[in-house]
């Protein structure tokens, strides 16, 4: 059993220098010490926020400048690209017609990076 994930969860990609914290709009009208998030609270800049630097080569802007560092890999500022939702959420428990955030769901960057919850946000909801 997890827990279920709300605003101000903490956030880390495996490529990112830095943890994120995830934002939550009211949208969802559930909320617990914050609103709890869904599988589609995925989108970039709303969110997701960066995770300090990048360093995966597959990001264009990584793989720019270390090509202009003649080929020493070359951290960029992170800029998220997740489109898809958040896999794996609890199909059991929806908050309006989404399944709820569980603090073991990952979400995938188009760049390679998989995002996973490091802390739920809240330790009283289980889900």
């Amino acid at each position: 059993m997890g827990f279920l994930v709300t605003g101000g969860a903490m956030l880390q990609c495996c490529f990112g220098a830095a943890p994120s914290t995830l934002m939550v709009l009211p949208t969802n009208k559930a909320m617990v010490t914050m609103f709890a998030a869904t599988i589609m609270d995925n989108k970039p800049f709303v969110n997701i926020m960066p995770f300090g630097m990048c360093s995966t080569p597959s990001n264009p802007m990584v793989a720019a400048a270390t090509a202009a560092a003649l080929g020493v890999l070359t951290p960029m500022p992170c800029i998220p690209m997740t489109v898809s939702p958040w896999v794996a959420g609890m199909p059991t428990v929806l908050i309006g017609t989404f399944p709820a955030l569980s603090d073991s769901s990952i979400l995938m960057c188009n760049w390679g990076g998989v995002i996973k919850v490091t802390t739920a946000g809240q330790f009283k909801v289980q889900l």
